[in-house]
């Protein structure tokens, strides 16, 4: 299982994480990406399949304090967030000025 959290552009959003299970996590986040805004993954796989992936999400809630490790970010209703998405929607991919030099050192270990 993978944990996503779900960053909701709502005012009174929790920022929940939730589980995956490994198909699921691959259709959300597909080519090693690990950041997706919902409204480019229904572009991608269509209201219906969306759906059918996301549902199962909903009613795997995991407690912040009980995660081991964030794998994805799901972005709801986060579109004006779009122009600092890096294009790969890779974390490691961020610009490096919208990061500290110790995460510019940890994610050129990883690109």
């Amino acid at each position: 299982m993978k944990n996503i959290q779900v960053v909701d552009g709502a005012a009174n959003a929790t920022f929940s994480v939730f589980q995956a299970t490994e198909e699921e996590y691959a259709a959300i986040f597909p080519d090693g990406r690990d950041i997706e805004l919902v409204e480019d993954l229904i572009g991608r796989l269509g209201d219906e399949t969306a759906d059918r992936v996301l549902a199962p999400l909903w009613n795997r809630p995991v407690l912040k304090r009980d995660a081991l490790g964030i794998h994805g970010t799901l972005f709801y209703d986060n579109e004006h967030r779009r122009r600092h998405i890096p294009q790969s929607k890779r974390e490691v991919d961020w610009d490096d000025g919208s990061i500290n030099a110790a995460q510019r050192a940890l994610f050129s270990l990883s690109r």
